[in-house]
């Protein structure tokens, strides 16, 4: 069981990595508050070696999106 909270662990990690070097570019305090949330859920689990805190963080991330803190996708005009 221990190898999957890790496993998932490092997947909020990445993500939080990955929100974190969005952040950097589109500067959206949105984005900023996702990845803080990803990493701090996933710093818990590794911590604590238990799997609810990834649970915990994963619905606070939907709860920021419905919110509106995830930021609008620009599509391309296909006529560009």
């Amino acid at each position: 069981m221990e190898i999957i909270i890790y496993f998932f662990a490092a997947s909020f990690i990445f993500m939080a990595l990955a929100l974190m070097l969005t952040y950097r570019r589109t500067r959206h305090y949105g984005v900023f508050l996702l990845g803080l949330t990803y990493g701090a859920a996933a710093a818990m689990a590794i911590v604590l070696t238990h799997w609810w805190p990834l649970v915990v963080g994963f619905v606070l991330v939907w709860v920021l999106r419905l919110v509106g803190l995830d930021p609008d996708v620009r599509k391309r005009d296909p006529q560009q």
